[in-house]
């Protein structure tokens, strides 16, 4: 038994080192703050801003968390709607000029309608899948340029028919 522990703490000490030896060429983390723009259902164009945070778990799989929001006036009704989405992103890490990657993201939706004054809000969930490319300025920057298709479920009614783009600055770490 004692040969035994032995053997299993050399082999588990060479694995370490193995494993602290191996190049890992993939960010550990990416930060990423951009413009968006959002075509929501009913002919409702909307720009905004969002920002997501990505943790890699190796070379193509990691989690995402991503904040976005959406502004407009129409016909003078202001509408705010943010979402708070998380889920997997899987990226193809074939080339280092870009790094195309996907995602399917759950999370909640805040939307809000403001009229002389008055003003009326909703909480419900969101849904975002789709994907797009960061395009590599160095190791640890990039321009992102992606596209969601947005799921929004706020008080009762489901709207599926809405889009929603990115584009901004990615720092990796």
């Amino acid at each position: 038994m004692r040969k035994f522990m032995v053997l299993a703490c050399v082999l588990g000490l060479f694995a370490g080192l193995a494993m602290a030896a191996e190049t890992e060429n993939y960010p550990k983390a990416e930060f990423f703050g951009g413009y968006q723009y959002s075509r929501l259902e009913g002919g409702v164009n909307a720009n905004g801003f969002g920002f997501a945070l990505n943790g890699n778990f190796n070379n193509y799989f990691g989690i995402t968390a991503d904040f976005g929001s959406a502004f407009t006036t129409q016909s003078g009704v202001s509408i705010h709607n943010y979402s708070y989405t998380f889920g997997p992103q899987l990226s193809l890490r074939a080339n280092k000029a870009y790094t195309p990657f996907v995602h399917v993201l759950i999370g909640g939706d805040h939307a809000s309608a403001s009229f002389a004054g008055v003003t009326a809000t909703g909480n419900g969930y969101a849904m975002l899948a789709g994907g797009g490319a960061d395009f590599n300025f160095s190791q640890h920057m990039a321009f992102r340029g992606g596209a969601d298709w947005l799921m929004l479920h706020n008080n009762g009614v489901t709207s599926s028919k809405n889009l929603r783009m990115v584009t901004g600055i990615v720092f990796k770490y």
